[in-house]
């Protein structure tokens, strides 16, 4: 990663609404339902599963909270009314965790209950490490009474593979990631080539327990383990799919679909794009250079 890519990084909150709604404008679906269901229909028509979130976290309020489940359970109508192949996914400060466990567990509650009459699921997101031991007790609790929900595991983290392979004995539904949060290394691997091995190790752990797994990641060494991976064990393509992000690697989403796999892209949607942008932007340096290079050549 380059020094300017860096310093474009860090200068991303003195760039203009305009510029940064043109940097974002493949990665997000829109502001409103509308734009998300257009592009969950068209990714539909390519062969692939949409995974739809709200953008928001954090929330300050439990009016917000409140609110972000009504606007879910308006997706959910949606998905069912257009006859989309679509779940969703939530992050758990969206719903309040932040301010009342008690209060966010009772608004998942809610949404799945909701989920499981439209006969949809429900994924919980997994956010920085304040949130893991919290995510995973929620997620646990509410298994036991719901069966169309589940979490994500990230190979990062030091702990996961102890994490996964006590959810492995559950064959709870997971979502294995590599993680985007900067973590401590005492916590965290910090060295790519270990975290990639770490994926491969988790994602063998969890295809060979008999759970459900979604795989997700744009990395084509991941991709080609988990090829080798589900070839060696024999799976049936029901018991896994593979999930990549709007606007990332187009090109290996095909792949990857022809070679007769499941695939999944995150349809994330909603007026809070610019402060999404903005993370994710600052998360990944080099992104934020090869835009500010596209934007300077036109």
């Amino acid at each position: 990663m380059s020094l300017f890519d860096r310093l474009v990084a860090a200068s991303l909150p003195l760039v203009p609404k305009p510029v940064v709604r043109w940097a974002a404008t493949p990665y997000i679906a829109g502001e409103r339902l509308d734009d998300c269901v257009r592009v969950v229909r068209q990714m539909n028509g390519e062969g692939c599963m949409g995974a739809v979130s709200i953008l928001g976290e954090f929330v300050a309020r439990r009016e917000e909270a409140e609110a972000a489940v009504s606007e879910y359970e308006q997706v959910l109508a949606a998905i069912a009314r257009e006859r989309l192949d679509a779940t969703i996914h939530v992050k758990l400060t969206h719903f309040g965790l932040k301010l009342d466990a008690a209060f966010c567990y009772e608004n998942m509650r809610r949404l799945l209950r909701r989920a499981q009459e439209l006969g949809n699921f429900v994924r919980i997101d997994m956010e920085d490490s304040s949130c893991t031991d919290d995510t995973l007790a929620l997620y646990q609790r509410l298994s036991e009474e719901f069966d169309n929900v589940g979490t994500v595991i990230q190979a990062y983290l030091r702990r996961t593979l102890a994490d996964a392979r006590s959810l492995a004995r559950t064959r709870a539904n997971l979502r294995l990631c590599k993680g985007i949060y900067v973590e401590p290394r005492a916590i965290a691997y910090v060295d790519r080539t270990i975290v990639q091995r770490n994926f491969k190790r988790i994602l063998e752990e969890l295809l060979g327990s008999g759970g459900y797994v979604a795989i997700a990641t744009h990395d084509e060494l991941l991709v080609w383990e988990a090829f080798q991976v589900i070839e060696r064990l024999k799976l049936d393509p029901t018991r896994y799919e593979f999930q990549m992000l709007l606007g990332v690697e187009a090109p290996l989403r095909r792949i990857i679909r022809d070679a007769g796999h499941r695939l999944r892209v995150a349809v994330p949607f909603g007026p809070e794009w610019y402060p999404y942008s903005i993370r994710r932007l600052r998360r990944n340096p080099a992104i934020a250079g090869h835009v500010l290079r596209a934007l300077l050549k036109k």
